[in-house]
């Protein structure tokens, strides 16, 4: 052995192992749990909440890296465990490692304190229930400075200041004081939103950023989203196979351009999980318009030992022990719940909910052959017709009128998108129901008619297979190979017969009769990525629909073509009873409602 290179392998550490100093490993650890100033303000809060504080108060300076200071009302930490609150994995959530199993506090690990003292200056004051006085802990880089009585009340405060002032390199990764306030500000909030029993308070210098009342669920959802999302959203509490989704879903028409209002927990936790992302965009993917991202805050509650929050430092990520049973839960829900939303059964787009003011506009007399077009002022209600179904009326040579019928019911017979009164340049149809104006896009909402009638026809649970003349070869990972073979079943039931022909090779023999003409080779791809990842996939069905969609876009009736009342008023009975009747397949809303006291505020009446 040559100690002289085993003594220049160690100078240049280049061949030997050594063991970390005290403060590199520390910065290492601490590197995992306090990326940046939200993230001890999301650790410190946590431990207040499993303290059960009634009330939290943050304050921060300078975006967080000057000064972050939190206090809480909860039970406080023990004179004697004050050390071990800042000692490196000592927590009093878990004692053996089966209770990582069935964790269910928000901290755990035992590393939040410890880490934010070895990078900054921190002073811990609490005061446990009970206790005559409170104690102090004064710690500089993670070494004791001091430890004292203190007069503190029931509860626990934490100073942390001068944030990296050690480790000056990751303070330059820090961005903008404005950027930094907004992370811990969506921290406040994302925590906030699943605790609604504690009220929280954000400061910074003289401004209060939250300010979070205790209150109900609804009433925290709707300080954190707005009234408005109140008024565009649905609510959701379902159950099923020992799991329950509760929460609030935007509608489709109620998205944003940016996926920045997307609320997910799990048994209370905050978490962005992929499984649970993609369950919703598929709840989603057939009413949402291009290149816009779902509203919604939803609570996923199971088993705490069906799922494993010990996977991230920062706990911000589970994972699940049965993930397809979660991810079809999740997607199942949601997407019955938003095919129920149909007119009537929702509040529509553009409505607003203090308008219920119940008067009529005047009406045009569906009897009257120069109502078509123009307004005839007849009638203090809407007039009842019993008209055919729109699909009856298009599928003759000629357009045929229905006979109106001759009783005159009251507004509470009124159905949710009333009576035709005119077409408007050809697009729209005007209607009047016991809120107001009714605006519909003709071929908007037969789109939507034409589309699901045939997703009901071709897509009935039957999926009918095409044999290939030629297979396809498909090279696949050996993983993927093995995934073919154990699961060919379970594919077939998808319209795809796959057959492994080697180590890493597969050949597609048959596919869905409706998807021969697509790219069969890329088809298999995206369908075994998606059951790698996933466990389970839509790709199938979401390619069928897209043909199925295109098709109905072209079957659907034109803009500039002539309607006969009888024939609109067909089309809004079929949008009633249509599910996902709201919007278009492409996402764009059929209707919208401008109720009678928004239109009386655009001619100053009553004023």
């Amino acid at each position: 052995m040559n100690t002289g290179e085993d003594a220049e392998g160690a100078r240049t550490g280049t061949g030997r192992i050594l063991p970390l100093g005290e403060f590199v490993a520390n910065q290492i650890a601490a590197g995992e749990v306090v990326e940046r100033p939200a993230s001890i303000v999301k650790e410190l809060v946590e431990n207040s909440l499993d303290a059960d504080a009634s009330s939290i108060r943050i304050e921060v300076e300078e975006g967080g890296t000057k000064r972050i200071l939190v206090r809480d009302d909860g039970i406080g930490i023990h004179p004697h465990d004050l050390r071990l609150a800042v000692a490196r994995h000592a927590t009093s959530k878990i004692a053996t490692a089966g209770d990582l199993a069935g964790v269910d506090t928000l901290g755990f690990r035992g590393e939040a304190l410890a880490s934010a003292a070895s990078v900054a200056r921190v002073t811990i004051t609490s005061r446990r229930t009970g206790h005559e006085r409170g104690w102090c802990l004064e710690l500089d880089g993670g070494k004791e400075r001091g430890h004292r009585p203190a007069a503190h009340p029931p509860g626990t405060t934490v100073d942390v200041v001068e944030l990296f002032y050690n480790t000056p390199a990751r303070r330059k990764f820090l961005k903008t004081e404005r950027t930094e306030l907004l992370h811990i500000q969506e921290a406040v909030r994302r925590t906030a939103l699943a605790n609604p029993g504690t009220a929280f308070e954000l400061t910074t210098g003289p401004r209060r950023l939250e300010h979070l009342p205790a209150g109900t669920m609804a009433e925290r959802i709707e300080s954190v989203f707005g009234e408005h999302f109140t008024a565009e959203s649905v609510a959701i509490d379902e159950t099923g196979g020992g799991m329950r989704l509760s929460g609030r879903i935007g509608l489709p028409t109620h998205s944003d351009s940016r996926a920045n209002r997307q609320y997910f927990y799990v048994n209370g936790r905050p978490v962005r999980d992929r499984l649970a992302g993609h369950a919703v965009r598929q709840a989603y993917r057939d009413v949402l318009f291009h290149g816009r991202h779902p509203v919604f805050v939803l609570f996923l509650e199971l088993d705490a030992a069906g799922v494993d929050v010990n996977v991230h430092p920062t706990k911000s990520e589970v994972r699940f022990r049965n993930s397809r049973d979660v991810h079809d839960f999740v997607f199942g829900k949601l997407a019955k719940v938003l095919r129920d939303q149909r007119p009537g059964n929702r509040p529509s787009p553009g409505t607003s909910p203090e308008a219920q003011t119940g008067r009529l506009p005047p009406v045009a007399d569906p009897g009257d052959d120069h109502a078509q077009g123009t307004f005839a002022f007849r009638h203090h209600h809407p007039r009842r017709l019993d008209a055919p179904s729109l699909a009856q009326l298009f599928t003759e040579n000629e357009i045929r009128d229905a006979p109106a019928t001759s009783d005159t019911p009251g507004s509470a017979d009124v159905p949710p998108l009333g009576y035709a009164v005119a077409q408007l340049h050809g697009v729209y149809i005007l209607a009047e129901n016991d809120q107001g104006l009714v605006i519909v896009d003709m071929h908007a909402a037969h789109e939507r008619i034409t589309y699901e009638r045939l997703k009901a026809e071709a897509l009935d649970g039957q999926v009918h297979r095409q044999r290939l003349l030629v297979p396809v070869a498909v090279d696949v990972s050996a993983a993927e190979a093995d995934l073919v073979e154990a699961g060919g079943a379970e594919l077939e039931r998808l319209g795809v017969v796959l057959e492994r022909t080697g180590p890493s090779s597969i050949a597609a023999r048959e596919v869905p009769a409706l998807l021969v003409d697509a790219d069969i080779e890329q088809l298999v791809r995206d369908l075994l990525a998606d059951l790698v990842e996933f466990g389970t996939t839509d790709i199938i069905r979401e390619r069928q629909e897209r043909l199925l969609a295109g098709a109905a876009c072209h079957a659907s009736v034109r803009a500039n073509r002539r309607l006969s009342i009888p024939e609109m008023n067909a089309l809004l009975r079929d949008m009633e009873s249509t599910e996902n009747a709201g919007q278009c397949n492409h996402g764009r809303p059929t209707f919208v409602v401008q109720p009678m006291a928004d239109l009386d505020r655009l001619f100053l009446r009553g004023q």
